[in-house]
């Protein structure tokens, strides 16, 4: 990295300790050169991480329903009835059709086995399940116990998430930007420099949508239904951010 004579030298190891302390990745000058920076300026490149949280406003369940008989169309006939069950309690729970999906029907044979023995057909295994949207969280804990009434013998969630996760992602990019913005000044105020510019801005894949650990249990409309933890859920967003570095605000200055 060139620095103007006019800008007092540091010591080669005492800039790399410098830029090591404070997470700076100095670029080579084959990299310097694709930026397309001003002969006299100084590439800066610089990561960070930001997340944002907030409640979640959705929740996945999936319910099934197992049921086994001599049979394989015993066990498929007392399945659908048991199954005809749980669908009108997802719907009296007030669930809209386009948030309820079958995610796998399976007709399996149950096998006994024995020493020196074949396998043998014991009967068979029915299963079917739906994966389903919760909107109403308060309402969750009794979603719950109305597919445990009416026959789901099967039940994995909640999974919870934010339906239009956007305007969450919006605040941590923004917040990720202010922390590169401020490390910039950071390192041009001890070179004696000023930052011309934002070179160049990219958004690396964060976690996703996760949960964050809450001490406290979300309160729920009826207390004799299934307790529920609700939450935050959070996203993160990482950026790189190359930056000029220069000894004066130059004509290309955003």
């Amino acid at each position: 990295m060139s620095v103007p004579m006019s800008v007092p030298m540091l010591r080669p190891l005492a800039l790399a300790a410098f830029m090591a302390t404070a997470g700076l990745a100095a670029l080579p000058a084959a990299a310097q050169t694709a930026a397309t920076i001003s002969a006299d300026g100084t590439l800066l490149s610089i990561s960070t991480r930001a997340e944002a949280s907030r409640a979640p406003d959705i929740a996945s369940i999936s319910a099934g329903v197992v049921t086994q008989a001599a049979d394989g169309n015993t066990a498929m006939r007392q399945n659908a009835e048991q199954m005809t069950r749980v669908l009108a309690a997802i719907k009296a729970a007030g669930i809209p059709d386009k948030d309820v999906q079958t995610s796998g029907i399976h007709l399996n044979p149950q096998y006994q086995y024995a020493d020196n023995q074949p396998p043998k057909i014991t009967g068979y295994q029915a299963s079917n399940s739906v994966s389903l949207k919760v909107r109403d969280l308060s309402r969750l804990g009794k979603a719950l116990d109305a597919l445990a009434a009416q026959g789901a013998n099967q039940i994995n969630g909640p999974f919870f998430g934010i339906d239009d996760p956007e305007p969450l992602y919006a605040r941590a990019r923004l917040d990720a930007l202010k922390q590169a913005q401020a490390r910039a000044d950071t390192y041009a105020k001890a070179l004696g420099l000023k930052v011309r510019r934002i070179v160049s801005i990219n958004e690396g894949s964060g976690d996703g949508i996760r949960p964050v650990p809450m001490l406290a249990m979300a309160k729920m409309a009826d207390a004799e239904s299934t307790p529920v933890a609700i939450g935050e859920t959070s996203v993160s967003v990482n950026l790189d951010v190359a930056f000029e570095l220069g000894t004066a605000l130059g004509p290309s200055t955003h």
